[in-house]
């Protein structure tokens, strides 16, 4: 039976008994930033944390399972009912100016115009468009809203998903409608689209979704989750690159052009596996042509698991196809398969700026990656391994995922390869970039006992160098290098006063 969103009047029901100081002392500085900007206390507050995806990168949007974890810091929303707009102010009013839009859940966002605001709005769209599927959806009302987010942005920990799932709550909260978790997650995977972003569902779900002390396996279509236990004796160093990639300011020319590629490339491979062009073009994602390429191939030559990478490697050729020679195949134009689609109709023309699309290498990671969040699966659930041999394999498939990001894929950058190399010669058990790439953040498997001193070499070994620069100050370093254990989900919260 799907959960409802869980209701709390206690702090410590959500950040634990160690996190109840400074989660006491934060939500009394956000309601006290409420009531100066708007009057009056906040009715409630809504909270949705980030996520480090352990394994299993860029292939939620293919369809296939991913295995990450929430993390403490979240995005908190205050919220209340009042005047005739939507007033959407944040606690860092010197970097995220105060926005006001009407109450029309049908009004558009702002491409054109980004602004961090246009999150919220995505968010209070797609709670209106849920709720009109329903039969549920009751009149707009003003709404003032005070937010502040721990999450940092461009990092590759979900700041925009914290974003959008803690509005949703808040949103939903407001107007009095009880909503389950999987609900939440599927439609704040759309309300990304709004801004512009093809949001695969990974974070929505696990922001939602996530638990103390466990990991989640994340299924889609529908979206679901079981819990994953991750061995004993080791904990996950996030360290941030210091670069940034903002995924809807960056789109066209990276993740939704990723998104793009991988699309073709699931279409032209079904067409030459045989399937009928027509047909062809209705392929959307590369689990669809998984089944396929198993029956097509000789079975005698390799294991089901290997038969995708096998069937990219011999039908796919390894030089970037040209738009025509895509279009010749598919039997169609390019303008006409994304038609409905404006966000990956702009990646056509930067990919042929760029020299074509990457089809074989962009199937191959996704084929590859989506066995190793297997693997990886395998590897937490076997009782008969230690808990030395189970971290040794966890952590050359964190590697593995890394190198395939890196040379496949092409979502590192150096930094981020910069980082990585410091990680493991650190003594880093496996170390891998989590989120889109491009810049944003790393994640670690390190020994607990070895945590400590790893932290503080590379705050010497990369971070120094970082302050030296300007890119951060020393007093912000325990906001960019931490260790993390899985802590829980979105909430609605109703602080007694």
């Amino acid at each position: 039976m799907a959960e409802n969103v869980p209701t709390f009047t206690q702090l410590t029901s959500v950040y634990g008994v160690d996190g109840n100081p400074a989660a006491q002392e934060r939500y009394a500085w956000l309601s006290d930033g409420f009531t100066e900007r708007f009057g009056s206390r906040p009715a409630l507050f809504a909270r949705s944390p980030g996520r480090v995806n352990l394994i299993g990168e860029h292939i939620d949007y293919e369809g296939y399972a991913v295995l990450p974890m929430a993390i403490r810091q979240d995005t908190v929303v205050a919220i209340k009912q009042g005047g005739d707009n939507l007033t959407i102010s944040n606690m860092d009013e010197a970097k995220y100016p105060t926005a006001t839009f009407s109450i029309d859940p049908k009004q558009r966002v702002d491409l054109e115009h980004h602004t961090w605001a246009n999150y919220f709005l995505a968010a209070y769209k797609g709670v209106f468009e849920f709720l009109e599927k329903q039969g549920k959806a009751p009149a707009p009302v003003g709404l003032q809203v005070m937010l502040h987010g721990q999450v940092p942005t461009g990092s590759g920990l979900s700041s925009s998903a914290a974003f959008v799932c803690s509005s949703s709550l808040a949103v939903l909260a407001t107007l009095g409608i009880p909503v389950t978790k999987s609900d939440v997650a599927e439609f704040t995977t759309t309300c990304e689209r709004y801004v512009g972003t093809e949001s695969g569902g990974m974070d929505q779900a696990i922001s939602m979704m996530g638990m103390p002390q466990i990991a989640k396996l994340i299924e889609f279509n529908p979206i679901r989750a079981s819990d994953v236990v991750l061995p004993e004796g080791a904990v996950f160093v996030i360290a941030n690159s210091l670069t940034v990639s903002n995924k809807a300011e960056t789109a066209a020319g990276r993740y939704n052009m990723r998104v793009v590629e991988c699309k073709l490339a699931a279409a032209v491979l079904a067409v030459t596996l045989g399937m009928p062009k027509e047909k062809a073009v209705g392929v959307k994602i590369l689990k669809e042509v998984e089944e396929l390429a198993v029956s097509k191939l000789d079975k005698s030559k390799q294991s089901a698991s290997d038969a995708p990478c096998q069937a990219a490697n011999q039908f796919l050729h390894e030089a970037p196809y040209e738009q025509a020679e895509i279009e010749g195949l598919l039997g169609t134009s390019l303008t006409k398969l994304f038609e409905d689609n404006p966000s990956q109709q702009r990646s056509i023309p930067v990919a042929a700026k760029a020299g074509g699309f990457k089809l074989q290498q962009r199937s191959l990671h996704v084929f590859a990656e989506a066995q190793r969040v297997r693997d990886f699966q395998k590897v937490c659930n076997n009782a008969e391994l230690s808990q030395d041999d189970k971290l040794k394999q966890l952590g050359d498939y964190m590697d593995a995922s890394q190198a395939s990001c890196r040379d496949l894929y092409e979502c590192s950058c150096e930094e981020l390869d910069t980082l990585i190399a410091k990680c493991k010669k650190q003594g880093a058990l496996g170390s891998r970039l989590t989120g889109a790439g491009w810049g944003g953040c790393t994640v670690s498997l390190i020994k607990q006992a070895d945590a400590a001193h790893f932290i503080t070499a590379i705050k010497s070994n990369y971070f120094e160098k970082c302050i030296k620069d300007g890119k951060v100050k020393s007093d912000q370093l325990e906001e960019v290098i931490f260790a993390s254990k899985p802590a829980s989900g979105g909430a609605i919260i109703k602080l007694q006063t």
